[in-house]
């Protein structure tokens, strides 16, 4: 079947992850920049978990790009990584509005952990549809930086135990890490 459902099923869905994100915003109760110092946490939460939202959007638009078709495989692996970025939403406002406590700081990582699964099974399904001398396969290669994210994902969750900030700072860099342009779609798609 053709790929084109799935992509404006992706998209329409993504948009609506982050409309839910914003709306969790609130606005601040005064005139002066002190107003907004109680709500960084929230603020810096939800521009976190935009930016991890749209690495997974780019990066499946770019994955979708390189493919010719999907099956029924291809479906449910991709409404198992929607479902998990759908819960985006609620683990960052309960990591936002509990100001970084441990719990929901770890909750927040086990949802990056179980996204990050969840491409990692999109991938290896997308592969098996494909085959590996492919466009797709070509790009995605052995998909190293998916795997290190999700080490340090699983890395996180224990030590924001120690300390919050521990498991704070590998989700930021994580997200910083897939924020360097990654050149494997685009120069498979350049040739």
């Amino acid at each position: 079947m053709g790929k084109g459902r799935v992509e404006a099923f992706t998209d329409g869905v993504v948009a609506i992850i982050i409309t839910i994100m914003v709306l969790e915003l609130k606005v601040p109760h005064g005139e002066d920049l002190s107003a907004l110092l109680p709500l960084w946490p929230i603020f810096f939460s939800y521009v976190l978990s935009f930016i991890n939202v749209g690495l997974y959007w780019n990066n499946l638009h770019n994955m979708f790009h390189t493919v010719q078709r999907v099956d029924g495989r291809v479906l449910w692996a991709n409404l198992n990584l929607l479902f998990w970025l759908s819960l985006m939403p609620v683990t960052t406002a309960f990591m936002g509005e509990n100001h970084f406590a441990p719990v929901p700081v770890a909750v927040y990582g086990a949802d990056l952990a179980l996204c990050a699964i969840a491409y990692f099974i999109l991938v290896v399904t997308l592969h098996r549809l494909h085959g590996n001398n492919t466009a797709f396969a070509r790009a995605i290669g052995n998909d190293r930086k998916g795997k290190i994210s999700l080490v340090a994902y699983l890395c996180a969750i224990p030590l924001t135990f120690i300390s919050q900030w521990i498991g704070v700072a590998i989700y930021v860099l994580v997200a910083l890490v897939w924020l360097v342009p990654d050149r494997r779609f685009a120069r498979v798609i350049e040739k």
